[in-house]
């Protein structure tokens, strides 16, 4: 019996969700490209994968915003945003931790957000995933093919051959794929999303992520080759690969579905008790202001900590906005983290702003990397990069590493390549860019 669709609020928009099953470990399935709650109990096999999956945990999934029964969103969305649709989905369904499963383009949300919150996230499950675009579309006229499918015939079908090509014979099979398009993404949906997803490149966090991870991988996919998942699995630390024969990528297709199904059941129920965390993947953002000694002396005393207190309260507000975490002040700047990176570009942009009504310039650096939680404080390498990369920024100045500018492709920043940079204390090189506030 198909679950009761009910609704998220993430933001301004609606998300689509569904819970099932009767286990009592949650399992929060990202779906690939496109997805619709309510269609997939329409299509046998995807219907009948699912119940098999609801025999062992209490399943949630639902449809990525601009996609199936979810919202429209006015602009691409980003994986932040994405990452905020998962996390409210959660909330609705009284969910706090759960074991992510990833399944193709859902991959890099679900690694995304493992890494950011390893305290809602107990363990991860990838499965025909990839870090890059390219490990699916690797070349530019495979893309250019994708993009005439879908102005000509898209709600056809006729990609089932990539996505299930044991079934592409199939002539039911080929109907229920064809409604599943239509129903899953509109053609300038499916192509807006598609643009999004050319900017993927998570390959920089795997090695953040710090929770139990399984990827699964078919060796002869077709849509998603096995190097991708033998990639993932070399590069998160401590990830098991569990490698199927077969050319499906759709995972309940195939002869195989069901010991797929299987390998998912023993990860889930034989995951080991949650440990503390004390790493988690984070933007750390570090703000400054030029020349605040020189303004402190001239002003004097008391009229600079009025300015102070200003800037400090206007700051805490940007701050708070985009949902960042203030970890301390630093005199005359701040170091906060986030844990999404367009969120804490935006935050710096907005910074810059409302220093400039007060009279004051501020530079600003972020770098998204792996951090340590002492207490109230962070620590590690990412701190050093961001407070680096700060330095090497002029007043009104939001300068970011490559890692950042990587992750928010779609958020509408613009940057501005700004060359590579020896960074004070690091022996490697550093390519940054600066914001076009």
């Amino acid at each position: 019996m198909q679950p009761e669709t009910r609704y998220a609020r993430s933001g301004d928009l609606h998300i689509a969700y569904q819970v099932f099953g009767a286990g009592s470990v949650d399992l929060v399935l990202v779906p690939g490209f496109i997805s619709n709650v309510e269609e997939t109990w329409d299509n046998p096999s995807a219907a009948r994968w699912l119940e098999r999956l609801g025999r062992f945990a209490r399943v949630i999934t639902f449809d990525k915003r601009g996609t199936g029964l979810s919202d429209r969103a006015g602009s691409v969305p980003t994986l932040d945003e994405r990452m905020d649709d998962a996390r409210a989905v959660m909330d609705a369904a009284y969910s706090e931790r759960a074991v992510l499963l990833g399944i193709s383009e859902g991959g890099a949300l679900a690694i995304l957000f493992a890494a950011s919150h390893p305290d809602r996230c107990s363990s991860l499950i990838l499965y025909g995933a990839f870090a890059t675009f390219s490990g699916w579309y690797p070349t530019e006229k495979k893309l250019a093919a994708f993009y005439r499918y879908v102005e000509e015939k898209w709600g056809t079908g006729e990609s089932v051959w990539k996505y299930a090509p044991s079934m592409a014979n199939d002539a039911g099979f080929k109907k229920i794929w064809a409604r599943h398009e239509r129903v899953g993404a509109t053609p300038a949906a499916a192509k807006a999303l598609m643009r999004m997803n050319q900017e993927i490149d998570i390959s920089g966090v795997l090695n953040a992520i710090r929770v139990p991870t399984l990827v699964i991988h078919r060796t002869e996919d077709i849509a998603v080759g096995i190097e991708d998942g033998r990639f993932l699995a070399q590069h998160i630390p401590h990830a098991r690969l569990a490698e199927f024969a077969g050319t499906d990528h759709l995972p309940y297709i195939g002869e195989n579905a069901d010991d797929i199904a299987n390998e998912i059941q023993e990860f889930v129920t034989g995951s080991r008790a949650a440990v503390e965390v004390d790493r988690v993947l984070a933007t750390v953002l570090l703000t400054d202001i030029v020349g605040s000694t020189k303004r402190a002396s001239d002003l004097g005393d008391r009229r600079w900590r009025t300015l102070l207190d200003q800037h400090d309260n206007l700051v805490r507000q940007e701050i708070s906005r985009f949902r960042g975490q203030e970890v301390k002040s630093l005199g005359d700047g701040f170091l906060a983290t986030f844990d999404g990176p367009a969120r804490a570009v935006w935050c710096a942009a907005a910074i810059i702003g409302v220093a400039h009504s007060l009279g004051l310039q501020i530079r600003c650096g972020l770098h998204t990397g792996e951090i340590e939680l002492k207490g109230q404080d962070i620590a590690g390498i990412a701190v050093h990069i961001a407070a680096r990369i700060a330095a090497q920024a002029q007043g009104g100045q939001v300068l970011v590493s490559r890692t950042v500018r990587d992750l928010v492709a779609g958020s509408g920043l613009r940057f501005v390549d700004e060359g590579t940079r020896s960074l004070k204390g690091l022996s490697d090189k550093a390519r940054v860019f600066s914001v076009a506030v």
